[in-house]
C-alpha cells in the first residue's frame, strides 16, 4: 500500500519554455522588453504570484500592477501550457511502472490546478494520478505542508514518498516528515548538499529502486 507524490515543474516536466513564452507575451502587451529563458527559469518554483513578483522586480514595475499582470500571464499560459513543455527522460516509463505495480500516484505543485490538469491531459498522464493538488487548490501553497499532507491523505496509503526538484520541495517534505527524493536535473537553485533529502537521482530510471528503499512493501519490512 504505497504512494508516490510528485511535484510537476522541474520534476516530471520541463515547463520553463512555455512559462517563458507566456511571460514574454505578457510583457509584450505592456510594451516591455522580453526576458531571457535563463532569467525566467530562475523565477519558477514558488507559484505564479511569486513568478509575477520576480518579473516585476526585474522590470522595475510598480507593485500595484501585480493583479493585472497575474491575470494577463494566466490568460496567455492557460491558452497554451504544453506546446514547448517536455517530459523528462524515462519519467513516463517510471510512472507506468508504478501504476502497474499498484502504487498510487499524486501531484502536489505550486502551478495552478487548471493548467496542471491541462498539461497532464496533453501528455496522456491524467488518468494515472488519483489526486492533483495545485497552488490554488488550498488557501496555502508549498512550502506550507498542508498541500502535500492533503495529497497524502487523499491517497490513503501506508507509505508515501514525495519527489521534487527544488528547495521549496525540500522544505515541504521536511515539514511533513515524508521521505523525499530529490531530482537533481530540474530548477534547483541550491547545491544538493544544502537541501534536505533522503535520496537524490538524476535519471528517472533510478527512482523505482529509491522508492522501494524509502517505502518498502510490508513484506520487505519483516525480519527474516
Amino acid at each position: 500500500m504505497r504512494a508516490v507524490i510528485f511535484d510537476l515543474d522541474g520534476t516530471l516536466i520541463d515547463s520553463a519554455p512555455d512559462i517563458h513564452a507566456a511571460v514574454n507575451r505578457m510583457l509584450a502587451e505592456i510594451d516591455e522588453e522580453a526576458l531571457s529563458p535563463e532569467t525566467v527559469r530562475s523565477f519558477i518554483g514558488n507559484g505564479v504570484p511569486v513568478l509575477i513578483e520576480r518579473v516585476m522586480a526585474a522590470k522595475g514595475l510598480h507593485e500595484a500592477r501585480h493583479s493585472a499582470l497575474h491575470e494577463l500571464f494566466l490568460r496567455h499560459y492557460n491558452a497554451d501550457p504544453a506546446t514547448l513543455t517536455t517530459l523528462y527522460p524515462n519519467a513516463r516509463a517510471v510512472l507506468e511502472q508504478f501504476a502497474a505495480e499498484g502504487i498510487a500516484l499524486g501531484i502536489c505543485t505550486n502551478k495552478p490546478e487548471a493548467p496542471t490538469r491541462s498539461i497532464l491531459a496533453a501528455f496522456g498522464l491524467d488518468a494515472m494520478f488519483a489526486v492533483v493538488i495545485g497552488g490554488d487548490t488550498l488557501p496555502v501553497h508549498k512550502p506550507d505542508p498542508a498541500p502535500l499532507l492533503a495529497a497524502a491523505r487523499a491517497l490513503g496509503r501506508d507509505s508515501t514518498v514525495y519527489v521534487g526538484d527544488s528547495g521549496v520541495d525540500a522544505q515541504t517534505a521536511a515539514a511533513t516528515g515524508l521521505p523525499f527524493a530529490l531530482f537533481t536535473e530540474g530548477y534547483r537553485r541550491q547545491p544538493v548538499q544544502e537541501l534536505h533529502h533522503d535520496a537524490s537521482f538524476a535519471d528517472f530510471a533510478d527512482l523505482p529502486a529509491i522508492v522501494a528503499r524509502l517505502a518498502p512493501r510490508p513484506a520487505e519490512t519483516r525480519a527474516p
